[in-house]
């Protein structure tokens, strides 16, 4: 999402805080290229230039001109005004759903993952906020469409409402609310019927359906990959059935995000999650400030933080800070960490949210670099002994040749994980030592302990999650080995799995 963007902003600011002192020129040589970079990513014409004129209003002022870090303000400005622009009314994630039963109703064009959607969001209001779900499907015309619901219904472990053949879309509507309500549910959510355009009919019986079950909040799919396209599927359903939210799907494979730069300024409406995937769990809230703080290449730490708080068991991490601490690192600990990595994304979601890191991954694409790499070192450690996980340091070379010729790897492959699993080892000695009380022993408590983020991190922002993440030396806490901010691959990555 965004990756267009990001470099061609990222090459823009890079050129200008360079520069000592600016001049009125040099912001608006500057604030062009901006122009046509959100151009590229298919930002709409009307937004990019009232974009570009509310930066340059206040980036050509003499608080900028005559500033220490001129082209630093000029960033600071632009990312200001990219959360103005995709920033909504409170908070996105929050849905009106306190009186039960809700109705939360579900529209948009076929193709959109409307479908998938829907059970994406009741999986997270049942884990997240606790709430009673029953899903159900007015979708009458597309074949296996309340099927398919059905299995999604059952794959988060929500209700779905038994499918009676030959009923209309009203009908189905009208049984949904007397079921939430005999039921006891806190929520119902309602799939309607898309179409590849939109019609008449499609706009009556959805209109037909929001009149008998008044929902509190009407929620419109589409598909990010479409573009302006998205924006004017929007707006039209907004003017004929009124929308409270939208949620953009396929953002994973969309690296221009013109649409979610366009939606809020053209519709009015906010953008409340994104689809950023296939799996159940591949839905995340729209946060205008760490959006914008990823276009800028400035990465997403809190992000980060919190699929690492949601993937990693808060007592198996005391137990993990406890060995760390005593310098006690060996390959089960690095297999762990290894799986957590591929757990929250693998390395490109990963450093998609870190700060400076865009260049890296290239680096690391570049260099045949991927998620494979992972998985190879997960092997090298599963052919070894449960002996050998515990004490790597019995390694010798009939033991190192039996291991690479087991996970197909070579010996040289399994050198370079042994040296990852020494430096690591090192580094993580070295945290537990640092400051008072372990800085490893903070960061991790911070991370995955008990009470989650403590008071002085919970509100920081990703800037400020950063400069603590240099303060470690470059490295990230909880599971994220050798993930500096240099340009530098990670330690034991370098040429790992390269045939010679």
């Amino acid at each position: 999402m965004f990756e267009n963007l990001s470099d061609r902003l990222s090459g823009v600011f890079d050129r200008l805080t360079k520069q000592g002192a600016l001049s009125e020129d040099d912001v608006r040589t500057a604030l062009r290229e901006v122009r046509v970079a959100l151009l590229e990513a298919d930002v709409s014409l009307p937004v990019a230039r009232n974009f570009i004129k509310a930066v340059e209003k206040k980036a050509t002022g003499q608080a900028v001109t005559r500033s220490v870090t001129p082209g630093q303000q000029v960033v600071k400005i632009v990312h200001d005004e990219l959360i103005e622009v995709l920033r909504g009314e409170g908070d996105p994630g929050k849905l009106k759903i306190d009186n039960s039963p809700a109705p939360i109703l579900m529209v948009g064009l076929q193709g959109s993952g409307k479908t998938t959607t829907t059970g994406k969001l009741a999986k997270r209001l049942k884990e997240r906020d606790g709430k009673k779900v029953l899903l159900a499907s007015l979708d009458i015309y597309r074949p296996a469409a309340m099927e398919q619901l059905a299995v999604l219904g059952k794959q988060v472990g929500v209700d779905t409402l038994p499918i009676v053949p030959g009923e209309t879309a009203q009908q189905i509507a009208k049984r949904a609310r007397t079921q939430a309500s005999l039921g006891g549910y806190d929520v119902y959510m309602l799939d309607t019927a898309g179409r590849l355009q939109i019609d008449e009919r499609l706009m009556q019986e959805v209109e037909d359906v929001r009149d008998i079950v008044s929902p509190r909040e009407t929620l419109l799919v589409v598909d990010g990959l479409t573009g302006q396209v998205a924006v004017e599927v929007a707006e039209e359903f907004d003017s004929k059935i009124g929308i409270s939210g939208v949620v953009l799907t396929r953002m994973d494979g969309d690296g221009r995000g013109g649409a979610a730069l366009s939606m809020r300024a053209v519709t009015g409406k906010p953008i409340r999650f994104v689809g950023l995937g296939e799996k159940m769990d591949a839905l995340e809230t729209f946060e205008p400030d760490r959006i914008a703080g990823r276009i800028l290449g400035m990465g997403d730490i809190v992000s980060l933080v919190e699929k690492a708080q949601a993937t990693l068991e808060a007592e198996q991490s005391e137990r993990m800070m406890r060995r760390f601490q005593k310098g006690q690192f060996n390959m089960n600990d690095l297999k762990m960490q290894l799986e957590q990595m591929i757990k929250m994304g693998g390395m490109e979601g990963m450093m998609s949210m870190m700060p400076g890191m865009g260049k890296m991954s290239k680096q690391m694409a570049d260099a045949g670099l991927d998620d494979r790499v992972l998985r190879q070192q997960i092997a090298l450690i599963n052919s070894m002994t449960k002996k050998e996980r515990a004490n790597p340091q019995i390694l010798q070379a009939s033991r190192k040749k039996r291991i690479a010729a087991g996970s197909g790897m070579e010996v040289s492959d399994l050198n370079k994980l042994l040296k990852m699993q020494r430096q690591m080892g090192d580094m993580m000695k070295k945290m537990g030592k640092m400051g008072k009380g372990g800085m490893l022993k903070q960061a991790m408590r911070g991370m995955f302990g008990k009470g989650g983020m403590p008071a002085d991190m919970a509100g920081m922002d990703p800037k400020a999650l950063e400069a603590a993440a240099k303060q470690m030396g470059g490295k990230l806490p909880g599971g994220l080995p050798g993930m500096g901010g240099g340009a530098a691959l990670p330690p034991g990555l370098s040429g790992f799995g390269k045939k010679k």
